[in-house]
């Protein structure tokens, strides 16, 4: 299971102490909020999309839509979300647990600037019940990305 992965990954790391299990879903924003008790944008949502036959994921913030003109411009192709399937056999996690840790080799990871604005942001780890919390620099260094791109909207004051 993913979640197993993730937290193997989180031990090395020598933060697995810090992944949360939750006996409720939070496979979704809203959800993923509840169970956290924090606003929604602070959800570190992962989206999975094809580009050019490789995985690549977009981690926004939990009120950030894909700006598809902006998309566009930045991976030079229409977005084109991952199907579940897809998501779980390219990534390795399922949709509701995607994230940005112990991913498949060749995953590409980008941080949306939606991300920015907070101090701290709880991404979900491997399972549709998990979530850890981090600061945006441990963030960084955890998930591997490739750099930082603006790909969306809806979330700008």
């Amino acid at each position: 299971m993913a979640i197993e992965k993730v937290r193997a990954y989180f031990e090395q790391q020598g933060i697995g102490d810090r992944v949360r299990e939750f006996t409720v879903s939070s496979a979704t924003v809203e959800l993923a909020a509840q169970a956290l008790g924090c606003q929604p944008c602070r959800i570190a949502k992962s989206l999975s999309f094809l580009v050019e036959g490789k995985a690549v994921l977009v981690v926004a913030a939990g009120d950030a839509r894909i700006d598809n003109p902006k998309y566009k411009a930045q991976f030079g192709t229409k977005a084109k979300m991952l199907s579940p399937e897809e998501a779980e056999t390219l990534v390795g996690h399922a949709v509701g647990g995607v994230c940005p840790f112990a991913v498949n080799e060749g995953v590409e990871v980008y941080l949306d600037a939606s991300l920015k604005r907070f101090e701290t942001v709880f991404p979900a780890c491997g399972s549709s019940n998990s979530a850890i919390e981090l600061s945006i620099p441990e963030l960084e260094k955890f998930s591997g990305y490739s750099g930082w791109i603006d790909v969306c909207k809806g979330w700008e004051p």
